[in-house]
């Protein structure tokens, strides 16, 4: 089945035009996501569509589906290697499948807060990170805030690791993802966005982790009543576009503009993700949900094992993750 969807996800795109399209000499630009209109990250991507058209003048228009109607994140990124679609938004975690070293944002822990992660990412290790997608025919545009990381549950509340143990935890298809529940306690458990809800009510898993927007807008909260704020990683997403699209596509002129437009709409994004952020907590909340705010030591203690075994079968990558640490405490 997932064979079959993935052929009818590209014969999809490609009935609408392979890679981009031009109406009325107006470049058109295809960006597929799987989040709802309603996100705080859409939002994000609806302004550098805003922006694209300004600053081109009419002469370029971005035309956003989102909700998976061009496929999961996964299926998007392969779309995008072949050129059959223009720009997505994926997380970060699911880009380390195509592109190792963005591994490096599933390390729990790894920021202070959100001014020691928007240094990183607005700095020379964001940018480095982000051009290393480019032999695997993928360039990153930009970083949106996806905020911190969570545990939700069913059934059973967690205050300490060990409450973890015995439960199956949904990740992203994600091996440090999957490392890291596995670490802390958990059974993780790979299953699609699009599919948690269910998997949640029907109990194929007890719990999954995401941050407050996420949790509240894909109405998980119904079928959790648990919500602790450790708050173990700070997984961003990352909006890129098909090398085929930028080198053989665009022209400088319009490079130029969509890479203007991308980053002008971070910050816009991020003060719609911080509003989100609090309108979700205190929706869920209301809506009877129990919000733990538990002492994150036990759970960063409990995370020495990860990087121990990043430290041996890593060690590029703990040598990052002690950079990307140390710029925290200057």
């Amino acid at each position: 089945m997932s064979h079959i969807k993935k052929v009818l996800v590209t014969v999809s795109v490609m009935l609408a035009g392979a890679g981009c399209g031009a109406v009325d000499d107006t470049v058109v630009l295809r960006l597929g996501h799987g989040l709802d209109s309603s996100h705080p990250v859409h939002g994000g991507m609806e302004r550098m569509a805003e922006l694209v058209e300004e600053k081109s003048e009419g002469n370029m228009r971005i035309v956003i589906y989102p909700n998976e109607q061009l496929g999961t994140e996964r299926e998007a990124l392969e779309l995008l290697q072949i050129g059959s679609l223009d720009i997505t938004k994926v997380s970060a975690a699911v880009m380390e499948s195509f592109t190792p070293v963005f591994t490096i944002f599933s390390v729990p822990f790894l920021f202070i807060d959100d001014d020691h992660m928007y240094a990183v990412l607005d700095g020379p290790i964001g940018q480095q990170i982000l051009d290393a997608a480019r032999p695997y025919r993928i360039k990153g545009l930009c970083y949106y805030d996806a905020g911190t990381r969570s545990f939700y549950t069913t059934n059973r509340p967690i205050h300490a690791p060990e409450d973890l143990e015995g439960l199956s935890i949904r990740v992203q298809e994600s091996a440090s993802a999957i490392r890291m529940v596995n670490t802390l306690g958990g059974s993780a458990t790979p299953v699609s966005w699009g599919e948690l809800y269910t998997a949640l009510q029907q109990g194929v898993v007890d719990g999954a982790e995401n941050n407050p927007p996420s949790f509240y807008l894909s109405r998980h909260y119904e079928v959790s009543q648990y919500y602790t704020l450790n708050e173990h990683t700070a997984v961003p997403d990352v909006l890129v576009i098909s090398s085929h699209t930028w080198d053989h596509v665009l022209n400088e002129e319009q490079r130029d503009i969509v890479e203007e437009a991308a980053l002008e709409s971070v910050p816009y994004q991020r003060e719609l993700w911080r509003e989100a952020s609090e309108e979700a907590l205190r929706a869920v909340e209301a809506a009877g949900v129990e919000i733990i705010h538990p002492d994150r030591e036990p759970f960063m203690e409990a995370s020495q094992p990860y990087y121990d075994h990043m430290r041996v079968q890593q060690p590029e990558l703990y040598e990052l993750m002690l950079e990307i640490q140390e710029m925290g405490y200057e």
